[in-house]
């Protein structure tokens, strides 16, 4: 279990300048309403492609360009944030995993900017950072699963399917078997961050979500999944399977469909 996957804004201006921080709002939000001290902006549209190394993807030498110019190195501490509840900025993260950054150095802000906002110095002024020569390298572990692997989970009884899409997407259509777990339940609307861990397991728990199991998740476009799997991260979660593919490869590949 990594140790403060999902941080506190007390957290990272402690360590503020020990870190690097990636601000993944549009360009229009990072400058005009601002932005945490030294954070670098890379919009979720830069490191978002549909022709890039698999799924959704940027590609690795997009990846590369864009860490090496926000003056990223393989072995930072890393803290990415957004403006709606993680979803982004965990998506960010998951990119970096997949792309080898150590994940223990992957930090997501609890309570996305407005945690920042609420009561900490803001600025406008963009960073200067010293490019760097960033490399992408293998993980030692990807959580990647492919379309034969999910396909063939379905009929894994110690395996759970997690669909992460809200209720009316699942009901339209959705993987055989798989539990329908909205990624925005595990969020709290008025901190705008994670639920108590309390909560977070009952609910958990509830969909047939443990920490002893199997997971697989998968969403339209594998960015709800994101957010999701670095909850189970934060909380211990061993073996979680993460389907870059997700419904877009399945329906592409004719993949077995079924109505709530």
């Amino acid at each position: 279990m990594y140790e403060h996957v999902v941080v506190s804004a007390e957290w990272l201006a402690e360590r503020l300048d020990a870190v690097r921080v990636i601000d993944v709002r549009d360009a229009w939000e990072y400058d005009g309403i601002g932005h945490v001290p030294g954070a670098v902006n890379i919009p979720f549209a830069e490191f978002r492609s549909e022709s890039g190394d698999e799924g959704m993807l940027p590609g690795a030498e997009t990846w590369e360009s864009l860490l090496s110019a926000a003056g990223v190195s393989s072995g930072d501490d890393v803290v990415a944030y957004d403006d709606t509840h993680g979803v982004f900025a965990a998506r960010f993260l998951v990119t970096a995993e997949l792309y080898g950054h150590p994940p223990e150095r992957l930090h997501l802000l609890d309570g996305d900017f407005s945690a920042w906002n609420r009561s900490r110095e803001t600025t406008t002024e963009p960073p200067s950072p010293t490019a760097t020569a960033y490399s992408v390298r293998e993980p030692e572990r990807s959580p990647l699963v492919d379309y034969g692997t999910v396909h063939a989970a379905l009929d894994d009884a110690d395996a759970v399917v997690v669909d992460t899409r809200d209720p009316e997407e699942y009901a339209d259509g959705h993987l055989p078997g798989a539990v329908n777990l909205d990624w925005r339940d595990l969020v709290d609307d008025e901190t705008r961050g994670l639920k108590p861990a309390s909560e977070l397991a009952e609910i958990l728990a509830d969909a047939g979500v443990t920490p002893d199991g199997r997971v697989i998740l998968y969403c339209n476009t594998a960015r709800r999944i994101s957010h999701t799997y670095v909850v189970l991260r934060s909380l211990g979660y061993a073996d979680v399977g993460f389907y870059e593919g997700s419904l877009t490869e399945w329906r592409d590949r004719g993949g077995p469909l079924e109505t709530a």
